[in-house]
């Protein structure tokens, strides 16, 4: 049998194509190019871009929106009994925000008024108290001229033989005993002069004492009702009624919205170029990219976060890890732009900074405490009110009688000059001069025929306070208490002496 043999080649079969090896690496080739070619014009697209543009701003996902959390805390002791003020809601600078109870600050408001009346009264009688001594003194002192003058006639007629000897002793005797009364009532008036000389009763130490305390009392009574300090919308309410709280206790927070800037941490490689009043883009995470915040650097912190944290690190230790640091850069916000899309501290933004734009210097800043909740004056009534209060129950406890004579020895010159030289010194330093009144009496030569009257320093002045109650804060804050308003009036004058009489000359 044959065998037929079978071709080694066979033809393709009708319809089938055969690419060949060339045309397909042609075909690769040209596709290449196509991809090398777009992405050299990418990158020529993307050099132009950051040469005209991106290399002249600096961006950065990391910041925020911030702004002034005003705390709001205790300044009393007390239990809230109502809280008029919850969270979202907003409120104008002194409204009442909290109650606490006042039934122990009213007491204690009381006491000090008592106390204020009783301390007035007691320093009022220790000026009568001193002004009767010295009348005393007056009088013992009347006492001694007399003997003065009896010893001098005394001696006139001894001489004659017409006065015994005993005469002239027991007129010395008695000299020395109305002596030690005139230095008794001496030491009780400057007893009394350690007390209340050189002031009033208005502006006596004590007396002040007692005021200011009275002026605690009414500051802790106010506080109980306790007021927002700021406009603003209420965040982080803790106060609920019942509670007990102390001073500095937390109740509740205000947030101003319509003062917010942006804090972007930027590394500390990138802080180079960044100067205060360059202009930046922020873009909020709330609105994305359908608005753009334009924002001007205001400064830069000085520090790294690290440097202001609780536990700073210690690079000296030995499992030291280099890390890049992030300086806070502070960028202020348009106030209109803020009132037309609202945001909220917190909010998460990305914000660009023209660093193309010279700026200022880098050592300057144009933050400012220039708006509303960097000031409040919801407190600045309550000094004054005190005072006022302080000042009537002084006026109403200052009981004296007589005042129109107190008032007529306390005259005033014109010139403002102490007129109280010599008065209750007077007569008392001439009998000092001499070893005893006997032998001032035989020294002497010339004597009055009138007895020699003795003016005593009077008391200050009783009535109306010389130093004006004035409020410690704002102008003339500095002039409280003694110094404000202080003008030569009444205090520490006294009576002209009788300058028409005459005087005993002294060997």
């Amino acid at each position: 049998m044959t065998t037929t043999p079978t071709p080694s080649n066979t033809s393709p079969a009708p319809g089938s194509s055969r690419i060949h090896p060339k045309a397909i690496r042609a075909r690769r080739n040209r596709r290449l190019l196509v991809v090398a070619g777009l992405v050299l014009i990418a990158t020529v697209v993307y050099l132009n871009h950051w040469w005209t543009h991106d290399r002249f701003w600096v961006r950065t996902d990391n910041a925020y929106v911030t702004g002034n959390l005003v705390p709001v805390a205790a300044q009393a002791s007390g239990i809230v009994t109502q809280v008029l003020a919850e969270e979202t809601q907003f409120v104008n600078r002194g409204d009442l925000m909290i109650r606490l109870d006042e039934h122990q600050a009213y007491a204690a408001l009381g006491r000090a008024r008592g106390h204020l009346g009783e301390e007035v009264r007691r320093i009022a009688a220790l000026f009568m108290t001193r002004k009767q001594l010295a009348e005393q003194l007056a009088s013992r002192a009347a006492r001694v001229n007399l003997a003065l003058h009896d010893m001098a006639r005394y001696r006139a007629a001894a001489a004659s033989g017409a006065v015994s000897k005993q005469i002239l002793q027991n007129t010395s005797d008695k000299l020395l005993s109305l002596e030690a009364d005139v230095r008794e009532t001496q030491a009780e008036l400057d007893t009394l002069d350690a007390q209340v000389g050189g002031t009033t009763v208005m502006a006596h130490p004590a007396v002040e004492l007692a005021k200011h305390q009275l002026i605690e009392a009414y500051l802790e009574y106010t506080r109980q009702q306790i007021k927002a300090p700021i406009s603003g919308y209420v965040a982080k309410r803790k106060a609920q009624v019942g509670d007990r709280v102390h001073p500095g206790t937390p109740l509740m927070t205000i947030v101003p919205l319509d003062h917010l800037w942006v804090e972007a941490n930027l590394r500390e490689t990138e802080l180079q170029h960044i100067r205060p009043g360059q202009t930046a883009l922020v873009n909020v995470g709330l609105y994305g990219s359908q608005y753009t915040f334009h924002g001007t650097v205001e400064g830069l912190v000085p520090g790294s976060g690290s440097a202001f944290a609780l536990l700073p690190p210690d690079n000296a230790t030995g499992n030291f890890i280099h890390i890049v640091e992030r300086v806070p850069v502070r960028i202020a916000l348009p106030e209109q732009e803020i009132r037309e899309h609202p945001i909220r501290p917190g909010l998460s933004t990305v914000t660009t900074i023209n660093i193309g734009e010279t700026g200022q210097s880098v050592w300057s800043s144009s933050a400012s405490p220039s708006t509303a909740e960097y000031a409040t004056d919801v407190y600045a009534d309550e000094i004054p009110t005190a005072e006022a209060m302080a000042k009537e129950v002084m006026t109403n406890n200052l009981v004296v009688a007589n005042r129109d004579e107190v008032n007529d020895v306390l005259l005033v010159r014109e010139d403002g000059s102490d007129r109280q030289a010599d008065m209750e010194q007077g007569t008392w330093r001439k009998l000092k001069k001499t070893t005893s009144p006997l032998d001032s009496a035989l020294r002497s030569e010339h004597f009055d025929q009138a007895p020699r009257s003795f003016v005593p320093r009077h008391s200050p002045d009783l009535g109306g306070s010389t130093a004006p109650l004035t409020p410690s804060i704002g102008p003339g804050s500095g002039l409280l208490g003694p110094e404000g308003g202080r003008s030569p009036s009444r205090l520490r004058l006294g009576m002209d002496q009788n300058h028409s009489r005459q005087s005993f000359d002294s060997r």
